[in-house]
């Protein structure tokens, strides 16, 4: 979880800096251009010149190119490094509706995720209508309340300074439990187990190669969120009930859910700078804790 508000060095933020979310129109990728194929035997290529989308034709090709996978970022999208490094938890949501054209792109993302083999063993089911929201909110709030009941007791003893970020976390989780059900999707994703080599399987710890053919489908759906100036935030509380999560979403009994995240345009500000550990204290060369750098 992000602590909200607490700034860092550009470098951990990546080189390009922070893109600040104000400054990201939704829905501009609806301004996306689709680029030609490249022509090496001359000078230029036909991918130099981007076509934009404007005529019947034009559009049947860029829908084809578009879930094939190739098209190119409008000028007026944050770029990758500047969407990784603007990601932040945000759980306050407008209840506004979002355009299914936008919805349409965050699940494209998702789909162009990698997954082991290339099965796609994953699906989401995009929650819209306000009984089967309401319904995950119930399943939501009770362990919302237990889980930052004892966060905040291990919280207990710290500094003012240190205290306030995480109260500010606790305080924007509440907001969330209390109003899930207006968030116009909650994006719930589910694999089947049978359709992934989980190689770690029968090793005597907890297995997590599983996880490599699901979350990158959740990043990649975060990511275009962010593209979108759609907040986010990854959850799985819902797991602790899984069950019941199930069973208001018809989800088969032999499919396990893995992330529940709700979407919306945010209430403020919405992704900004963020909190990490940069390369120096996260990458080792060669060797397990020798020093990246």
């Amino acid at each position: 979880n992000n602590t909200d508000g607490v700034s860092q060095s550009c470098w951990a933020r990546g080189y390009n800096g922070a893109t600040a979310a104000d400054d990201i129109v939704p829905g501009a990728m609806a301004g996306s251009t689709v680029r030609g194929i490249h022509e090496p035997s001359s000078g230029t290529s036909r991918a130099s010149t981007v076509a934009p989308r404007t005529s019947s034709t034009t559009d049947d090709l860029a829908t084809a190119l578009w879930h094939a996978g190739r098209v190119s970022d409008a000028p007026a999208q944050p770029g990758l490094y500047d969407a990784m490094s603007t990601l932040r938890a945000v759980r306050k949501l407008r209840p506004d509706p979002i355009p299914d054209d936008v919805l349409e792109r965050v699940l494209q993302a998702a789909c162009w995720a990698p997954t082991g083999g290339n099965t796609q063993p994953w699906r989401v089911v995009v929650a819209t209508e306000p009984e089967t929201k309401q319904a995950l909110a119930d399943i939501y709030a009770p362990e919302w309340a237990k889980y930052v009941g004892g966060f905040m007791k291990m919280m207990e003893g710290l500094p003012p300074e240190q205290l306030a970020p995480w109260e500010r976390v606790a305080a924007a989780g509440d907001y969330l439990a209390d109003h899930l059900h207006e968030a116009p999707a909650i994006l719930v994703f589910c694999a089947n187990p049978k359709m992934m080599a989980i190689t770690d399987a029968k090793l005597d710890r907890v297995s997590v190669v599983g996880g490599g053919s699901i979350y990158p489908a959740v990043q990649n759906a975060m990511l275009a969120c962010v593209a979108e100036g759609l907040g986010c935030t990854l959850t799985t509380l819902h797991c602790l009930r899984e069950d019941e999560v199930k069973q208001v979403l018809g989800i088969p009994d032999d499919w396990a859910t893995a992330a529940l995240v709700p979407i919306g345009y945010p209430v403020g500000k919405g992704h900004g700078s963020i909190t990490r550990q940069p390369p120096a204290q996260l990458a080792y060369r060669d060797q397990f804790g020798t020093a990246w750098s």
